[in-house]
């Protein structure tokens, strides 16, 4: 009975999803960006009512022991709202995709071909921890034309209803429709199971979260999927780096906010330089509270440094925990990216443009950088002013997923009679 009652529940919820996003194919771009704006207004407005209920995730964190790179994830600040209510309003000033020629073909016959930009249709976003998470992905949807559908973890469940209620209810007073937003209440794992059965309903998944969600979700969906994996990030620093530069990169690397996914999990460094660069650098980042594992050459500069194992080169750890690994040269710096990675951020620091370019291009990642902190692998940072996630994908998108990426296109065709022979 239980089962019958969440299967048409949800199959109420996406197919009033499929209906909005119909018309909301169909809304001009004046009317979403005024929605939009109403809605970051709404969030200001609404802050006290959202920290509230974000306390309330936040205590029953602590009392499970979550760690607290998991508990950063989730809070939510006086800033961090504001934040969210900014970035709904630099969505609206964004250029609409929808419409957009994406390529003119006038072929000898007459025929007029245009490739044009259109909504994807509806989006279903499952997501763990992060509640701005729920504004961003309603407001990149929405801008691009799509119905979202949001089922966030339980972790989070009051910061994002209350922050989804808000969403959809100044959505709808602004002239959007009434089910353009959704939002998945029940915490229930079945609930995940019975959306991704919609495969006629529901258009996109985007899992975002950690890596076992996302595998759990590509395992079981009949609906296509963005994947969002695990950030496996590496900075290399080259035998010719700016030692200070190398430093500030690093640190900030894996210190400024470890928990995300753009955040360093390995350091990779030229064996030339290593003598001058690792000893103040491990300083640096044990004095901050970072756990360094290391390779046995690293172990030899650093004595105090904790034995790397094999699975040490594949983890994300989201935690002040990073692995350093001492490397003859930038093609082994890039052998080890290749074998260890998840093609999500990848950074090489040097002074040589020969080793820079050679990086660049043979590392096989979504976002790669010289002399920059992989911290930048980030919606707002790129100019989208938010993102759904950073695909690991090659297929559709790749690296942060914007309004762009929420779209697809159609081909328009004008004729004067024309027939095949």
């Amino acid at each position: 009975m239980k089962n019958s009652r969440l299967q048409s529940k949800v199959l109420k919820l996406c197919q009033e999803a499929k209906m909005a996003s119909a018309r909301m194919a169909l809304v001009d771009t004046s009317l979403k960006n005024k929605a939009l704006l109403s809605m970051a207004a709404a969030l200001g407005k609404n802050s006290k009512f959202i920290l509230r209920e974000n306390s309330k995730d936040i205590g029953l964190a602590i009392r499970k022991g979550l760690s607290s790179s998991m508990i950063d994830r989730l809070t939510l600040t006086k800033d961090r709202v504001a934040g969210m209510a900014r970035s709904l309003a630099e969505i609206a000033r964004l250029k609409d995709p929808v419409g957009e020629i994406l390529e003119t073909i006038q072929r000898p016959n007459g025929l007029s071909i245009k490739k044009i930009r259109v909504p994807i249709g509806t989006i279903l976003i499952i997501y763990e921890s992060r509640p701005n998470v729920t504004s961003d992905c309603v407001g990149l949807c929405l801008k691009s034309g799509n119905s979202v559908i949001l089922r966030g973890g339980k972790e989070a469940i009051r910061s994002n209803r209350a922050i989804a209620g808000i969403l959809k209810k100044q959505a709808k007073r602004s002239g959007l429709p009434a089910h353009a937003v959704s939002f998945v209440s029940d915490t229930d794992r079945a609930a995940i199971d019975e959306l991704l059965k919609q495969i006629d309903i529901i258009d996109l998944v985007m899992p975002r979260g950690g890596e076992s969600l996302i595998r759990e979700v590509t395992k079981k969906s009949r609906i296509p999927v963005i994947k969002h994996f695990k950030g496996v990030c590496h900075t290399y620093v080259d035998y010719k780096a700016d030692i200070a530069m190398a430093r500030r990169i690093c640190f900030n690397a894996k210190v400024q906010r470890p928990g995300v996914c753009n955040a360093m999990e390995t350091l990779l460094v030229n064996k030339d330089i290593a003598g001058r660069f690792l000893p103040g650098m491990i300083k640096l980042l044990q004095d901050s509270g970072v756990e360094i594992r290391g390779c046995p050459k690293t172990r030899r500069i650093a004595p105090d440094v904790i034995r790397a194992s094999e699975s040490d080169w594949y983890a994300e750890y989201l935690d002040l925990i990073l692995s350093v690994r001492v490397v003859k040269d930038v093609g082994e710096a890039i052998e080890h990216i290749a074998k260890y990675g998840s093609h999500h951020s990848d950074a090489i620091v040097t002074e040589d443009k020969k080793n820079a370019d050679r990086f660049l291009r043979e590392v096989d990642s979504a976002c790669v950088y010289v002399n920059a902190s992989t911290r930048f692998t980030d919606g707002g940072e790129f100019g989208k002013a938010a993102e759904i996630g950073i695909s690991t994908d090659k297929i559709h998108a790749r690296g942060p997923v914007g309004l762009q990426e929420l779209t697809s296109y159609k081909y328009i065709v004008h004729g004067k009679g024309q027939t095949r022979r």
